[in-house]
């Protein structure tokens, strides 16, 4: 397989985990998470059971699951036919396999528990991990082999790009607190977090505007900084525009009462910022472009023989 060909093939690995996640909030949303009732059968009596709207609902979106498995497993296969063969792929895709594992399993301990909030919010945090890990791998296939890797921003940018990754990570999880005490449980009978919506929401919305502001400060600090400016000002722009919108867009359903479809786009938007942020730290490091292999000694001319 080329160069090229794989990493169409990460790419494909990394839609499908995305819009997993999207299905999986649809599933949350339209209170069908205990459409099936048991794992990996659908119930007790079937393992595919369309006989109302929830159990068809959860059914797709299990089915889509496969669909996930198989696009992580043709990234390890391809990551093996990949000519050269290249082991940070190979280790990156292997990961991606066990984390939608682990994932579909914690699916069904969610199940078993009745869409307690803990593993649901579990299981919403191991699908950003995996696309922090799927954007990783796709950037990783786009670059040069044999070539080594070298800072591209200075240690003082590196060190508030890491903390802007921290802070992201730290807002998410927040956000899946809100989740856990909010009315969406993905079924009307499911229990909730014992914390006060409106506490959890200042806590979660403090959290976004420190993080906002940590990216306004890289930038700020940047302007100076030659640098740092070639290697972040585009992706740190792009994260200060799906940010501030994904910021507003909380705020607009929190007070419109949390509408299903916000709540969705909402989800949407929350695995957005999360493979911006993953842009933006991988834009720390870059291939080093003059790196080329020591030439060969010369041959023996006749006359030194």
């Amino acid at each position: 397989m080329s160069p090229a060909r794989y990493r169409q093939v990460t790419i494909g690995a990394l839609v499908a985990l995305a819009v997993i996640i999207v299905t999986g909030a649809a599933v949350r949303l339209t209170n069908s998470g205990l459409g099936c009732d048991d794992w990996p059968n659908c119930s007790s009596e079937r393992l595919i059971d369309v006989s109302s709207k929830h159990a068809a609902i959860e059914q797709i979106n299990r089915f889509f699951t496969g669909v996930v498995g198989i696009a992580v497993i043709a990234a390890v296969l391809g990551s093996l036919v990949r000519r050269p063969r290249r082991r940070d792929l190979t280790v990156l895709s292997a990961w991606l396999v066990v984390g939608v594992i682990a994932n579909a399993v914690l699916g069904g301990i969610s199940v078993l528990v009745d869409l307690h909030p803990i593993a649901v919010q579990g299981h919403l945090l191991l699908s950003m991990a995996l696309i922090v890990a799927a954007a990783t791998l796709v950037r990783r296939a786009g670059e040069p082999d044999d070539v080594p890797r070298a800072p591209a921003v200075s240690e003082p940018a590196k060190r508030l790009v890491l903390a802007l990754f921290v802070l992201t990570s730290l807002a998410v999880f927040t956000g899946t607190l809100v989740t856990g005490a909010g009315p969406h449980a993905g079924d009307e009978e499911a229990e909730r977090l014992d914390i006060a919506i409106p506490t959890v929401a200042r806590l979660h919305g403090a959290t976004v505007m420190i993080t906002i502001g940590v990216a306004l400060l890289i930038a700020w600090r940047i302007r100076t900084a030659a640098d740092d400016r070639d290697a972040l000002v585009n992706p740190l722009s792009t994260w200060i525009f799906v940010g501030v919108l994904q910021a507003a867009l909380g705020y607009v359903q929190y007070f419109n009462g949390v509408p299903e479809l916000l709540v969705g786009l909402h989800v949407a938007g929350a695995t957005a910022v999360m493979l911006v942020t993953t842009h933006v730290l991988l834009a720390t490091t870059r291939p080093v472009a003059d790196h080329a292999p020591a030439p060969a000694a010369p041959l023996a001319t006749a006359a030194e023989r």
